[in-house]
């Protein structure tokens, strides 16, 4: 028997799911910003240390399709996002007593932190997937925008608030009051993220699978038939370049500002919080826009498209900020970039919700996974690639200026490339994909 399915969720029930992305944001801002800051500043190590530990996290992201599909196998999102968020807690905690540790024992120190951001990248893969889920499923198509700008906006919230905070807690520095904030900020995140999620899933889910209760195929051969898919492969695809373009910059903003325009440290920082400010704003715009004109409130690929091209238009104003230096309005190129970028992550993000149900029944874990999976490694490549382009450019042209602005060309070429991938998002199946999709699925199923 399957139980009737809970009504959608109330504005006070995605607000809830919100916080419980605030609280994981939380603790990952620790880890990869103020710890990263501290092994490179106070403990002076090479920032290799704590870029291959990021890195890390990202890599282990790569197992979110594996997580997914155990949600779909019980068919409840509570127990992994209540477990992932655990194991994140856990992780973020230990990372902060192998910083610690790091100032005596260096060694031991760094074997703890590469364990501690093994655990933060599952704990984040494991509980981020099964809420998205469980945000698509439970909300109605037409607030499905409205509650992936709500969950962004708060997950950035909690950035900022736990950053605030946390710094002032963390002054003066020093080993055991690390452990003290990290550990405190863990255990708050914890009981805020058990305290949201508690009994909102309802309890009209299944309680028996029909489709898939027991599994028949392995997770192998169930990845290989979603794979076949050709809706989940071009979303996919299209993920995986536009976060290229997306996170690409993200390293080379600051030195960037600083060659070419000469601004000091505080002065860059700045910069980079007023392209954090630029996509809060082009992610309220969004919903904001959608409650004023209803007909666009189920419209995703306008919004992926246009914020792709205006994200390349964005991109192109800094390739010129760069050939043409200082007399160039650098913070309106930079403020334009956060609000087109912060449009194209929030429709991006609404069409992964719409699509998640599309397709097999009960597979919405694995077909999350696979695209929060493609999501984590262009995000964590994007970086990489945009500071090797930028150290290459530097070797091969004659300036610094040029060789900026040949990356943030390139960028925006990519990010023109996913507009045009967008444009096959949600559209119908030709019947040659059909039949292709059709083939590629009844060879997985027939190696069963």
């Amino acid at each position: 028997m399957i139980g009737q399915a809970p009504p959608p969720l109330s504005w006070l029930g995605i607000i809830r799911l919100g916080f419980v992305q605030a609280a994981l944001g939380a603790i990952v801002v620790l880890t990869t910003s103020t710890l990263n800051r501290i092994m490179v500043v106070e403990l002076a190590l090479p920032a290799m240390l704590p870029g291959l530990l990021v890195g890390l996290h990202y890599a282990m992201q790569i197992f979110r399709p594996r997580l997914g599909y155990g949600s779909d196998l019980g068919g409840r999102r509570t127990p992994w996002i209540v477990g992932g968020m655990a194991v994140l807690a856990t992780g973020g905690a230990l990372a902060a007593v192998a910083t610690a540790w790091m100032e005596t024992w260096l060694l031991a120190g760094i074997i703890l932190a590469v364990a501690a951001f093994v655990m933060i990248g599952i704990g984040v893969g494991a509980a981020g997937t099964s809420l998205l889920v469980l945000i698509a499923k439970r909300t109605a198509p037409e607030r499905r925008s409205a509650a992936a700008s709500i969950a962004w906006i708060m997950m950035i919230a909690g950035f900022i608030v736990t950053t605030i905070v946390a710094g002032r807690a963390l002054d003066p520095y020093s080993g055991g009051r690390l452990v003290l904030v990290s550990s405190t900020v863990s255990a708050i995140a914890m009981l805020l993220a058990i305290a949201c999620i508690w009994n909102i899933e309802g309890r009209g889910l299944p309680q028996q699978r029909v489709s898939i209760a027991p599994r028949e195929t392995s997770f192998t051969n169930e990845l290989k038939e979603i794979w076949a898919d050709a809706k989940v492969r071009r979303f996919a695809i299209f993920i995986f370049v536009s976060m290229l373009a997306y996170s690409a910059q993200d390293l080379i903003l600051e030195p960037f500002a600083g060659a070419v325009f000469g601004m000091t440290p505080g002065e860059t920082t700045r910069l980079s919080g007023t392209q954090h400010s630029g996509a809060l704003i082009g992610m309220i715009l969004v919903p904001v826009i959608n409650m004023l004109v209803p007909s666009w409130r189920t419209r995703t690929r306008p919004w992926i498209m246009g914020g792709c091209i205006a994200s390349a238009l964005a991109l192109s104003s800094l390739a010129l900020a760069a050939l043409f230096g200082p007399p160039w309005p650098l913070q309106l190129s930079v403020l334009a970039l956060g609000i087109t970028n912060g449009v194209y992550a929030i429709a991006a993000i609404g069409a992964m919700m719409n699509l998640v149900g599309t397709g097999q029944r009960d597979r919405e874990g694995t077909r999350m996974g696979v695209w929060g999976a493609s999501q984590a490694i262009s995000f964590g490549l994007g970086g990489l690639l945009g500071t090797l382009a930028s150290d290459a450019a530097r070797h091969m042209l004659p300036s610094p200026s040029l060789s900026y602005a040949a990356v943030f060309a390139a960028e925006a070429g990519l990010f023109v490339v996913a507009a045009w991938l967008a444009v096959w998002i949600g559209k119908p199946l030709s019947s040659d994909d059909t039949e292709s999709s059709l083939a590629m699925a009844s060879q997985a199923r027939s190696a069963t």
